[in-house]
């Protein structure tokens, strides 16, 4: 992984399983300079069962009739043939494809792909078949963990490690599983939490509305940001309503760049290269406030702290005080060491 923050832009199935609108799902992702732009890989059958209802959130943003979690899938499925058609598109157009698997089967297909990466759902984290499928691959693994404890994550992680998984490829996710997620319960500090917890890297990967909490989370050290886009959030289904549109994508890339430049120094406060040359201009130095003839013994009457700075300083107030002026000198004129005695 690159060592500037990684952001993904989750498409996910705002595609709404039409094939030109996720060739203008990567097209947006590219223009916003994202690193990868993700979709999600799943066959209905094998993630969920026919009976199983759709979350709250889903129902209100479809707002259908219909309440089968199964019959919404399956409109979403991408085939085999648009996942290369993605791939190549995405080659063409410089970003970096990306895909989630709910199972070890979607795990092996990703595999054949050729992707360099794995990220787990929420949902996933404790599905012990899946996190053992993706540890075996010995591949950089992100875990998402919205819905978790501190204990689920430490047990995935164990997982994770025991099959195969170095502990520094793991990067860790703080999330909320709400779309979208109250800005109050977005609970930040946890990310900071599990990285002090599990010594690994950390990310978050956001729901809520806008762009202040990801940029946020990058300035408190996240080193992944995961966000969902669409084309419109008033397209239909179930993830439309809590992405950012295509224009935000590319604003919130924007804040994160800015960021990352301005976390990016050493530390030490000391003057930066662009602002050196205003330090004789913004701070101030000794000038006399009257005239004085040659042997005069300045008194703090004397003197007056002007701009520019670029004589004595008037740090050195007390150091001048009791001098002697080796020649006549006028009001405003500027002090320096040799013209005292």
């Amino acid at each position: 992984m690159k060592n500037e923050v990684i952001i993904i832009a989750e498409a996910g199935v705002n595609h709404n399983g039409d094939i030109k609108k996720a060739f203008q799902l990567v097209d947006a992702a590219a223009e916003a300079g994202v690193d990868y732009v993700k979709f999600q890989t799943f066959k209905a059958e094998t993630i969920v069962s026919p009976t199983a209802k759709k979350a709250d959130y889903q129902a209100k943003n479809i707002g259908n009739d219909d309440d089968s979690q199964f019959n919404m899938l399956k409109k979403l499925e991408l085939s085999h043939e648009n996942h290369l058609k993605l791939i190549e598109y995405c080659k063409l157009k410089n970003i970096k494809f990306f895909s989630t698997a709910f199972d070890v089967e979607g795990v092996n297909y990703l595999e054949s792909l050729g992707l360099d990466l794995f990220k787990i759902p929420s949902g996933e984290i404790t599905n012990f078949p899946y996190l053992r499928a993706i540890a075996q691959k010995k591949m950089p693994v992100i875990l998402s963990t919205g819905m978790s404890t501190l204990g689920e994550i430490e047990e995935a992680l164990n997982i994770l490690i025991k099959y195969g998984i170095e502990r520094n490829e793991i990067t860790v996710l703080h999330c909320n599983t709400e779309y979208p997620t109250p800005m109050g319960d977005v609970n930040l500090k946890a990310m900071l939490t599990i990285g002090e917890a599990f010594g690994v890297n950390i990310g978050y990967s956001d729901h809520t509305l806008g762009i202040e909490v990801p940029t946020a989370a990058v300035a408190l050290g996240a080193t992944i940001i995961e966000k969902h886009f669409t084309l419109d959030r008033n397209l239909p289904g179930p993830d439309h309503k809590a992405s950012l549109n295509p224009e935000e994508l590319k604003a919130m890339v924007s804040a994160i760049r800015n960021i990352e430049l301005a976390i990016s120094g050493s530390g030490r406060k000391e003057p930066s290269q662009s602002e050196i040359k205003n330090i004789n201009i913004a701070r101030k130095s000794i000038h006399l406030k009257k005239d004085l003839e040659a042997g005069s013994i300045i008194s703090e009457d004397d003197i007056i702290s002007l701009r520019p700075g670029d004589g004595i300083s008037s740090i050195r107030w007390n150091e001048v005080i009791g001098r002697k002026l080796r020649s006549d000198a006028s009001a405003f004129d500027k002090l320096i060491w040799s013209d005292l005695i």
